[in-house]
């Protein structure tokens, strides 16, 4: 495999996104610094096929990312492999509007064969490869120029490997009949609406006990707000306002600016200041949350003393199950569905729909519904039919 130099040109970007649009797929990572902005900082892109390999520097002087992003948005013809690519993909949404199509996540396909639920590329390298990765560039300052030959290297090799690794996942998923799993799952890595953040829905993401329409409408005012500062200053939101202090100002909103500053998490300069003032702005302007924006119970529909017992057994059949066909079980039903379905639920659930079904829902169902149950054998726990 050619390694190319740092790619620092237009010129040869553009090049070299022409050779890899003929190929089937190719492997992609990035590098970047998001501790002090609000947007993730790229300092590094790389990308390999079969034959090829390259780290770009988005942060060169007018290179020109469009033939790249163009490439990885716009092109059906070639797969993108990624490695827990979730903030990889959000990184290309936040530059293009777009997501990455079609898309293939090898720690979602390691799921499927059994390789645990989050493997680290180390382990998955190590796994596969049988190389133990050199970590010594982990935690590099990627923002800072020049990068050097050992952060260059170590940041190439998150793709060369992955491009060999990709075509032995896939033959082993195919001959395990276990292609089709994941279809549903990379679709939804690559749905953009993952990506969006919609400063009205920023409340969601902060804990607050209770469900007053009055306190939950000014929390939605002040996460919005705080959602705007963030992104115009480009730093993160608990820089602005911690989210338990968000919470308190909405639990206990101040009569006057001057207020804010015996607010515990603010400075006294917010009981004059222009920001003091914008927070106190948003919080004038807060209306009670409706009846249809009132977030749902948590406690679960019915799910009273026995119906938590049927769950754990129901946790249990997971268990079984995913040791003996070798899958995650995390990739075969989410904790909240395995209640849901004690409860009494069946309809939209994930777990009573396609090859989920054929796996485990059908014994779920079964065990809820009195036509299964656990039965020990020779010292071995099994499950067993009703009627035998």
């Amino acid at each position: 495999m050619q390694i190319h130099p740092l790619i620092t040109n237009s010129d040869d970007l553009a090049q070299l996104c022409v050779r890899l649009a003929k190929s089937d797929f190719v492997a992609v990572d990035t590098e970047f610094m998001r501790e002090n902005t609000y947007w993730p900082d790229l300092c590094l892109i790389q990308i390999a096929d079969e034959n090829e390999a390259a780290a770009i520097d988005p942060k060169a002087e007018g290179l020109d990312l469009q033939p790249l992003l163009d490439l990885l948005v716009d092109n059906e013809d070639v797969l993108k492999v990624f490695h827990a690519g979730g903030q990889d993909v959000e990184i290309v949404f936040n530059l293009t509007g777009k997501t990455p199509h079609p898309i293939f996540d090898t720690q979602i396909a390691a799921m499927a064969l059994g390789q645990g639920e989050q493997i680290g590329y180390g382990n998955l390298v190590d796994c596969w490869l049988g190389i133990q990765l050199d970590k010594g560039a982990r935690f590099t300052d990627w923002a800072r120029r020049p990068l050097d030959r050992r952060q260059i290297d170590y940041a190439i090799g998150d793709v060369t490997h992955l491009v060999k690794i990709f075509p032995m996942i896939v033959k082993r998923l195919v001959k395990q009949g276990r292609g089709d799993w994941l279809d549903e799952e990379m679709e939804k890595l690559a749905d953009p609406a993952n990506y969006v953040n919609e400063p009205e829905l920023a409340w969601q993401r902060v804990k607050i006990p209770g469900r007053k329409p009055d306190v939950l409408g000014r929390l939605k005012a002040l996460a919005a707000w705080r959602e705007r500062e963030a992104r115009g200053k480009n730093l993160p939101r608990g820089r602005i306002v911690k989210d338990e202090t968000l919470a308190d100002i909405a639990a206990h909103p101040p009569r006057e600016q001057s207020d804010l500053g015996r607010v515990r998490g603010l400075s006294a300069s917010w009981g004059g200041n222009d920001i003091g003032a914008r927070l106190m702005k948003a919080l004038s302007e807060a209306k009670p949350l409706g009846p249809d924006e009132l977030p749902r119970e948590e406690r679960k529909p019915g799910l009273g003393k026995e119906g938590s017992l049927v769950a754990d057994l129901l946790k249990l059949l997971l268990k079984i199950r995913a040791r003996e066909i070798d899958v995650a079980p995390r990739l075969l039903a989410r904790t909240d569905e395995l209640e849901l379905l004690a409860a009494g639920k069946r309809d939209g659930l994930a777990i009573l729909q396609g090859w989920r079904c054929e796996q485990f829902g059908k014994d779920a169902l079964d065990l809820v519904e009195g036509r299964l149950a656990f039965a020990v054998k020779n010292g071995k726990l099994k499950m067993t039919r009703a009627e035998e």
